[in-house]
């Protein structure tokens, strides 16, 4: 075990996500014993596992308490510990609200992107579905004509702002379609976003776009992260 936890570690280290269905990964997420130890070696160097179970990725991140130290004496900080830019942070979020929120709604009710919800007797015994399945793609020009003035302009938004969260790993580019990238439903917490864009000013916006995010019922898709994450450890 001694050196599969080195292996898994330095990989979450160097490559910073790693795929759910790593071989290794995979026994961090159903292996009490070697999660543990994994946890306790990432938290001797002040980071912990991001495992969130409706991501087809796991990566690490800073304990919160050590965020200020080790961020807080660069400007940016305030906005991002990335170098994101306020327009950059607002594209960020309008990216997870149009691809994460209807992926998440699919994954709660067993439904792909193919399924209209009318054949399946049984989808809601099916596991958690991942990737193509049910995350959604959306065009670049499209995205670019509906929040491109607002951003900044065409230029910026295609040229600067989108080729940035591509490298950083928020979303992936690909003969002009944006889909997602291993750090958009990882990084960004659902349980403080959801409510507030599908309630908040943002979703008015994306409303006004033509965008507007489905009307689930955020709360109740909050409450079932839990039960979820138990569920999906058992089946894996």
């Amino acid at each position: 075990m001694e050196h599969e936890l080195k292996t898994l570690t330095a990989r979450l280290l160097a490559q910073r996500w790693l795929p759910r269905g790593d071989k290794l990964v995979r026994r961090a997420l159903v292996d009490e014993t070697f999660r543990l130890e994994l946890d306790r070696r990432l938290a001797d160097v002040g980071l912990r596992l991001l495992d969130n179970p409706y991501a087809a990725h796991v990566g690490v991140a800073l304990q919160p308490e050590l965020a200020e130290p080790v961020f807080g004496a660069g400007r940016e900080y305030a906005a991002s510990n990335l170098g994101l830019t306020r327009d950059e942070v607002a594209l960020l979020v309008i990216l997870w609200a149009l691809i994460v929120l209807p992926k998440r709604q699919r994954q709660v009710t067993r439904r792909e992107l193919v399924d209209d919800g009318q054949t399946d007797l049984f989808g809601g015994d099916k596991p958690v579905a991942h990737g193509d399945a049910v995350s959604g793609t959306l065009t670049e020009a499209s995205l670019i004509a509906d929040f491109g003035p607002r951003l900044g302009g065409r230029t910026k938004v295609r040229n600067f702002m989108l080729g940035k969260l591509a490298r950083l790993g928020f979303i992936e580019r690909r003969n002009g379609l944006v889909t997602e990238g291993p750090l958009l439903d990882l990084a960004l917490d659902y349980r403080v976003m959801a409510d507030r864009i599908i309630h908040g000013t943002l979703g008015e916006i994306l409303e006004a776009a033509g965008h507007a995010p489905p009307e689930s019922n955020a709360f109740e898709l909050a409450e079932v992260l839990p039960d979820e994450a138990e569920a999906l450890d058992e089946e894996d």
